[in-house]
């Protein structure tokens, strides 16, 4: 045998100190070693082919694959449900993960389309045509002008389509 164990170690070869110490290391270990075992790899979500702008994207398109870059950097879409009915904002190759940025949702209303515009203030409705001057989605603040007077409003486009003009 090379080496040999020192006075001072055999003297704690069978001591309370020793004892707890490696009683307490088998609790942290039998306390990890689940977590370890049933903690899931992440996934990612990748095209199956080649994506372009303004496709709308479901699972067929789509496949999930499990990571094994640790130094992925976040900002990607994990799931299938993360990208149901989705529009793609940019070209998305297939083998690459898809980047939860280069996706929006459908827009409500189109630039240069007909909606209502409607104007509410306590009992009094005002309704008017008008034609968005941009693209927006349900939700979002956007400028339209008024079809009989010219006049440019803003407002927030609702899920019917609709633009609830904003007061000044």
């Amino acid at each position: 045998m090379m080496f040999r164990r020192s006075a001072a170690n055999k003297s704690l070869n069978g001591s309370p100190f020793r004892v707890r110490t490696a009683a307490f290391v088998a609790a942290v270990a039998a306390l990890l070693a689940p977590a370890a075992v049933f903690a899931e790899r992440p996934t990612a979500v990748i095209p199956k082919q080649t994506i372009y702008p303004g496709e709308t994207l479901d699972e067929t398109l789509v496949e999930v694959v499990d990571v094994t870059n640790p130094d992925l950097a976040d900002g990607y879409v994990r799931s299938i449900e993360e990208i149901e009915g989705k529009v793609t904002k940019r070209t998305l190759l297939p083998g690459r993960v898809i980047l939860a940025s280069a996706l929006r949702d459908h827009y409500a209303v189109e630039r240069g389309s007909t909606v209502r515009l409607v104007f509410n203030n306590g009992g009094l409705t005002i309704t008017a045509a008008g034609s968005p001057l941009q693209d927006a989605a349900v939700g979002e603040l956007i400028r339209a002008r008024n079809i009989d007077t010219g006049v440019i409003i803003s407002g927030t486009v609702m899920a019917d389509g609709t633009i609830h003009v904003v007061a000044k």
